[in-house]
């Protein structure tokens, strides 16, 4: 994913550019809306698995209703996601449009559908679809928070939310983060040593651990996160890719990393993928982890690769890191007091001055360009 600047937000003073800047942001809304519920409800994978569906058909395969069926089909190939067949162009059909709408074939076209269903494309971003779709019911509880200085856990937003981030990080952990880590040698060759120990913080639901189990299979494992069903997901995908014996999954603060079992056996690198941010105590749980690396080891920090500085307006990785930031990181982030409140644009000043109170002596960007929307760091000891 590659950030763009076009369609810059229009200057002030120009009321019809707004207006219709706000109207395109609608549309492009409503179409998002729409992408949630056609992967939450099966519909893009039927029509991947089947080919080309009329609305009957749809609705039979996914045990969905037909007359919502039919007015999704027709708006997705309204707003040129779906392809549309017309019979209702034909003389006998003419007479009862209702009819010709439910013969209507509609189609997923090859490409669109990669970025819709395809779980292992780095194009896949149905996923961020279900954001939007876990935020909508949490939206009186934020403003709650914005009110009061309150929050919403990850926990609140619930199994949408914790799955999208999961699915959307997937394929860029398996297919990329492995050659990604070969070609900076300070850390491939900590990697590589004979049984190393790895631990990573805020696994979530494990996909980096197991796509490192993969990479190094003289390491062994350890993921630590403190949501008890993402620890569930990580356990049972290690199970399923026959890896649980090198990957182990820990219902952990790892502030308290210490007590790891084997408690305080020292590990060889450590890695926090896309979670300093969201800690409230980022700090306290860099120490722990600079307090359990071995002087000689490494620790990696990847987060958003957001701007050295604030700049308005800014370019498209900002401005979507905003808006995750004040519907998602800030508030959970906010959730469990005392928070620093960091939220999700964690610029490298921030995280450097993060390392620092947690005694590391400095904070190196890594050599890394067109991982997703990420930058990594190594934390010097």
């Amino acid at each position: 994913m590659v950030a763009t600047t076009e369609n810059e937000p229009s200057g002030p003073g120009d009321a019809d550019a707004f207006a219709e800047r706000l109207f395109a942001a609608t549309l492009g809304a409503i179409d998002v809306l729409s992408v949630h519920v056609g992967d939450r409800l099966g519909w893009y994978h039927a029509l991947v698995d089947t080919g080309p569906l009329t609305s009957t058909g749809l609705a039979e395969r996914t045990g969905t209703h037909e007359r919502y069926a039919r007015e999704w089909l027709e708006q997705q190939a309204a707003s040129g996601i779906l392809v549309a067949e017309d019979p209702g162009a034909g003389p006998a059909l003419a007479a009862d449009p209702a009819a010709a709408a439910r013969e209507r074939l509609y189609a997923l076209p090859a490409a669109h559908a990669e970025v819709l269903t395809d779980t292992s494309s780095l194009a896949y971003v149905a996923p961020l679809a279900r954001f939007v779709g876990a935020i909508g019911p949490q939206l009186p509880h934020l403003l709650d928070a914005y009110r009061t200085g309150g929050g919403v856990s990850w926990d609140q937003l619930g199994d949408d939310a914790r799955e999208a981030q999961a699915e959307v990080n997937r394929p860029w952990f398996e297919r990329e983060l492995a050659p990604t880590l070969a070609r900076v040698p300070a850390v491939h060759d900590v990697l590589s040593r004979p049984g190393a120990r790895v631990v990573d913080v805020g696994c979530g639901f494990g996909w980096s651990t197991l796509a490192l189990a993969r990479a190094y299979p003289d390491a062994v494992l350890h993921g630590v996160d403190v949501d008890r069903p993402s620890v569930a997901a990580a356990r049972a995908a290690a199970e399923e890719a026959g890896l649980a014996d090198r990957a182990t999954f820990h219902l952990a603060d790892a502030a308290e990393l210490g007590l790891v079992e084997p408690a305080g056996l020292p590990f060889d690198a450590a890695f926090a993928f896309e979670c300093v941010h969201d800690m409230p105590r980022p700090a306290a749980v860099l120490d722990a982890v600079r307090r359990a690396v071995r002087p000689d080891g490494v620790v990696v920090v990847m987060d958003e690769a957001v701007g050295e500085e604030f700049t308005a307006p800014a370019d498209d990785v900002d401005r979507v890191m905003y808006g995750y930031s004040l519907f998602v990181c800030l508030p959970d982030g906010l959730s469990s007091p005392p928070s620093v409140g960091t939220g999700t644009v964690m610029r490298p000043a921030t995280l450097r001055r993060y390392a620092r109170e947690a005694g590391f002596a400095d904070v190196e960007v890594l050599p890394v360009d067109d991982f997703s929307f990420f930058r990594f760091y190594r934390l010097v000891p």
